[in-house]
């Protein structure tokens, strides 16, 4: 009995370290990040909850192999030099943010929602114009970020 206690301690240890450090990935995330977010926010009229909190998704908080690799926090698919992945490369993180704000404003939705930070509303358009291969997960997993992360406007 007293060795199953002790490996429910060592297991719950583990679980709260496992939390700790992939939150201290998210936050490290955030503070490198957020600059460039607000300022393609004001450039672009999307809001920078909506570009971080994709970001933090597709990119694992910077960890993914695409964002190493091919700089690409965004899941943004072409054509590569680096991999033979579907993914394409950018020069540096920058630039794939960039390519994603300028992507998102060649889209329906972009002139509705230009200038709005209801990023709610940001989410649900993007989910039903194709973003993502699985919308109502992506959603929802979006939405998390932002607001467990309060990264809202």
């Amino acid at each position: 009995m007293k060795y199953f206690i002790q490996i429910k301690v060592v297991l719950i240890s583990l679980v709260f370290t496992f939390i700790s450090l992939h939150a201290n990935a998210q936050h490290s995330y955030i503070k490198k990040h957020k600059d460039l977010a607000t300022t393609l926010s004001k450039e672009y009229g999307i809001p920078s909850s909506i570009i971080l909190g994709v970001a933090i998704l597709e990119s694992g908080n910077g960890t993914s192999k695409n964002s190493k690799i091919l700089h690409n926090h965004f899941g943004i698919v072409g054509k590569n030099t680096v991999s033979k992945s579907k993914y394409r490369s950018f020069a540096s993180a920058q630039h794939s943010y960039k390519a994603f704000c300028e992507m998102i404003s060649r889209k329906k939705y972009y002139t509705k929602l230009k200038g709005s930070n209801n990023y709610s509303a940001w989410v649900k358009a993007m989910a039903a114009a194709g973003y993502s291969t699985q919308p109502e997960i992506w959603k929802k997993r979006v939405l998390s970020t932002i607001n467990r992360l309060r990264l809202a406007d």
